[in-house]
């Protein structure tokens, strides 16, 4: 049995309903809101051939027939060939949206995100690049109370990354600036991926900037320099985790928890990017997807690259039954955007 022409009609036409209204379809339903040119029954029997072709299932004896995994990938396939090119509409729409605030990569990754979230209405993340290889430009010790302090440091491409502590004693604020120039000058041009390695060197070597009626330093030191190596681990951003809970889909309370938990687990988002691979732009649908709690989900993901080496990548995750044209659209304008911020704000070798 092949999949003629008005079969992909009426698959087509299942799918587009079922996407705005998540109810089982039924053949009235199908000859009423679309122009297919066959009656009723006509389309009864070619959707009795797409279940039986594995394209449709019927949940209930009395309900019309809902799209499979595998209609879903003959759609998105078929889609996909439509919406390779982002529209300029969006692209211009999402820069400079972005652009407003894009003084700081990470400000550009917790803009972005939250952009997307609300361009799809799913949940939305992005893996930023691993810091393991960025280099250090400058380390700043800024007190926001007594013994309360932010420790900012200055990445090469203008990445800042900031970490808060309290110590058990005050360092007095001539003695902060000491230990930041000190670190400063000690540490620069050292990749994150180094710091560990040199770390009791390093501290041995900084001991000097203390003066002997405070030894704060001695606490201080070690818990800076473990922050500094920690950097370079995995951060990924997200934004509408909850959004779920919108869709019907998820009006199950066990079945909407699995999913808020896998997704609030960076590791998890991690492995799961590993498994789709480099692609510029991967779609993986329901049982496509190898872990459980993503198994009623579709995932597109998209990169975003540096001086043309892949460095991260965003996605979306939401319903098999998502709006794949506007949301395959939408991440792939986000990536080219991206791109071309990054690229044109945070090059170091651009702005000597």
């Amino acid at each position: 049995m092949s999949l003629d022409k008005r079969k992909v009609k009426i698959l087509k036409a299942i799918i587009s309903s079922y996407i705005d209204n998540a109810e089982a379809v039924g053949s009235r339903t199908i000859s009423k809101k679309y122009e297919l040119g066959v009656s009723p029954a006509t389309i009864r029997n070619e959707m009795s051939d797409l279940e039986e072709m594995g394209f449709l299932v019927q949940p209930h004896a009395s309900a019309g027939r809902i799209p499979t995994d595998k209609a879903y990938r003959y759609y998105v396939d078929d889609l996909w060939k439509k919406v390779q090119d982002p529209s300029n509409t969006n692209l211009d729409q999402l820069r400079n949206i972005i652009e407003d605030k894009s003084n700081e990569l990470d400000s550009v990754f917790k803009n972005s995100v939250r952009i997307l979230s609300q361009f799809t209405k799913y949940t939305s993340f992005i893996v930023a690049p691993q810091l393991k290889q960025s280099v250090i430009k400058r380390i700043q010790l800024v007190p926001i109370t007594d013994t309360k302090l932010l420790l900012l440091i200055i990445l090469q491409s203008n990445i800042v990354k900031q970490v808060t502590f309290r110590m058990s004693s005050p360092i007095p604020f001539d003695q902060m600036d000491k230990i930041s120039a000190a670190l400063s000058e000690k540490l620069y041009g050292y990749k994150l991926e180094d710091v560990d390695s040199i770390k009791d060197s390093l501290i041995e070597q900084l001991y000097h900037v203390r003066e002997h009626s405070n030894d704060s330093l001695m606490e201080l030191l070690p818990y800076l320099m473990d922050q500094i190596s920690k950097l370079e681990e995995i951060n990924v951003y997200s934004d509408g985790i909850t959004n779920i809970l919108d869709l019907p889909e998820y009006n199950d309370v066990v079945k909407a928890r699995e999913f808020i938990s896998f997704v609030e687990d960076k590791s998890s988002i991690a492995k799961l990017l590993q498994f789709v691979g480099e692609n510029d732009l991967a779609i993986t649908i329901g049982h496509e997807n190898q872990y459980e709690a993503l198994r009623d989900c579709s995932l597109i993901t998209a990169t975003y690259k540096f001086n043309g080496k892949l460095i991260g990548k965003i996605g979306v995750i939401g319903p098999t039954r998502m709006d794949y044209s506007k949301v395959i659209s939408t991440v792939k304008s986000m990536s080219e955007a991206m791109n071309e911020i990054i690229n044109q704000n945070f090059d170091d070798e651009n702005k000597e």
